[in-house]
């Protein structure tokens, strides 16, 4: 029997009373798409889906939806530590910090040494002063950022506190290097991509990111979008589906 033959075992969903679906969220699709897809699919049930932790456009990998009753509870998922692995590029900056918007200043890497930039880790390991991304969905006055920045609008930011326990470089292949870290609530990936590059006295800017586990969820227990629509599909014809 091939590998695509074998049918996906669901558990018994109580999505009415709440469901908690972890799911692989695939590049280019928003958080909202998401929530949208699995939304449409209860039709004609009208049933409260939301997520827990958005993750943007770019980013792949594991994005935690509320259904039901379990809606209350997604300001609890979204606060738990994430897990996340990736791709820094050195050697240019971006205004978005990662490939939404085009390169604005490239810098001379020749220079940089392995040694440098396994080193330069231990900067942002702990308690960290952060400044979000202008193109990110903070609210500044009712506004998201990223509307303001669009209309090219100067915005004074604020640092935010946040946490890193853990923060490593999984290979150095410049311009590009891997990472993996683990963070708590609020911080930007992004962020952490440019500041690294100024700690190095050069630029970076986020190429890849995916998150691979969020609390005690992993990337490995989660459903792919479209396996899950069609499951709720099949079930929902069904007398006693809720």
């Amino acid at each position: 029997m091939s590998e695509n033959s074998i049918k996906k075992i669901f558990p018994a969903f109580n999505f009415t009373e709440g469901e908690v679906l972890i799911l692989n969220k695939p590049y280019g699709w928003t958080s909202f798409d998401v929530v949208g897809k699995i939304r449409n699919s209860f039709k004609p049930l009208k049933l409260k889906v939301g997520h827990a932790g958005t993750l943007d456009p770019l980013a792949t990998g594991l994005l935690i939806l509320c259904t039901g009753k379990l809606t209350k509870q997604i300001e609890t998922y979204q606060a738990e530590e994430k897990e996340y692995t990736g791709t820094f590029t050195l050697g240019a900056t971006t205004p978005s910090y990662d490939l939404e918007t085009e390169i604005d200043q490239t810098f001379d890497y020749s220079t940089l040494t392995e040694e440098a930039i396994l080193a330069n880790c231990q900067n942002f390991i702990g308690e960290l002063d952060q400044y979000p991304p202008v193109h990110s969905a903070i609210k500044v006055d009712g506004e998201r950022l990223y509307r303001k920045a669009r209309r090219g609008e100067e915005v004074e930011l604020k640092t935010r506190k946040v946490t890193i326990s853990e923060f490593e470089i999984t290979r150095v292949e410049l311009p590009e290097v891997d990472f993996r870290v683990v963070c708590g609530k609020g911080t930007y990936i992004r962020s952490l991509a440019h500041d690294f590059g100024k700690k190095l006295n050069n630029g970076a800017f986020l190429s890849k990111l995916r998150r691979t586990r969020s609390g005690n969820f992993k990337i490995e227990d989660s459903f792919e979008i479209m396996e899950l629509v069609n499951h709720i599909r099949e079930i929902k014809t069904q007398p006693d589906f809720k």
